[in-house]
């Protein structure tokens, strides 16, 4: 490297040098605390955390935020007073005992989850009960109303028959036997049919029975799972961002309000000089 070179890059090093040391010697001004404060309670207000189990960055919030009060506090240019420490420890405790909440509120999403599965088994089974229900009484109504239909179709063939039977003095049916055989066919219809009518309302009803019971058992079943999947999709959702935005604003708050205060202090100060 020529002598030129050597010398040109001494000087850059001689130069960062200075600037480092004037950079870790810097003494920020009131102004460079006051934005740099606010900015930063700005920032942690709107941090979004990516991904559930959200609990899991509360504790590197907090920690970030205890820090940068106390870089504010430590300044040699702010007069931390009475007040402000009560108003900043009681928004701190606040903010924890919210996030704490919200903690434990996640705790249970795990559990959440298995009740779903569970209810939704529960429910699937329910369902299955009344499809073989129903299925089975549809089978021996399909059978039952078969037979009674078939017993009544055949009396009335039997009707038919009867009807065409020839009565006379060179014929061995008489008048009156056919009468009474009509008759007696005509009660043994009536009662058939009136058992396909009565079976086809007992079937009805009991269909309707089993209906009523299959809603009223999987109703409640329904109402837990979406009450569930209504849990599961909060606590899924990020619900620390209004509790820790509005403990930033709070702190914004309390930081401007000092400060009126210190520089009323200075002013009245400087009048007695």
């Amino acid at each position: 490297m020529s002598q030129r070179r050597k010398a040109k890059a001494r000087r850059q090093k001689h130069r960062s040098s200075d600037r480092y040391t004037l950079e870790k010697n810097h003494v920020p001004t009131l102004e460079e605390v006051v934005e740099k404060t606010l900015f930063r309670l700005r920032s942690l207000g709107n941090q979004i955390f990516g991904l559930f189990p959200f609990s899991e960055y509360f504790d590197d919030w907090l920690v970030n935020l205890s820090d940068m009060l106390s870089d504010f506090e430590s300044s040699p240019y702010i007069s931390v007073d009475e007040q402000f420490v009560k108003e900043r420890s009681q928004i701190l405790s606040d903010v924890r005992c919210k996030l704490e909440a919200r903690r434990r509120d996640e705790a249970t999403h795990d559990v959440a989850v298995k009740s779903l599965l569970e209810d939704n088994s529960l429910l699937e089974r329910i369902h299955q009960e009344y499809v073989n229900s129903d299925r089975e009484i549809e089978v021996r109504k399909n059978s039952e109303i078969k037979r009674l239909s078939r017993n009544a179709q055949d009396l009335k063939e039997e009707l038919d028959r009867i009807a065409q039977m020839k009565t006379g003095i060179f014929t061995s049916v008489s008048k009156r036997h056919r009468e009474q055989k009509k008759t007696e066919t005509t009660k043994e219809l009536n009662f058939a049919q009136s058992e396909l009518e009565l079976a086809l309302r007992n079937f009805t009803v009991e269909q309707k029975k089993l209906r009523d019971e299959y809603e009223k058992r999987k109703q409640p079943v329904i109402e837990q799972i979406r009450n569930l999947q209504k849990k599961i999709e909060n606590l899924e959702v990020d619900g620390s961002l209004e509790v820790r935005r509005a403990t930033c604003a709070a702190l914004i708050n309390a930081v401007n309000a000092l400060l009126k205060r210190n520089t009323a202090s200075f002013v009245k100060f400087n009048s007695l000089l």
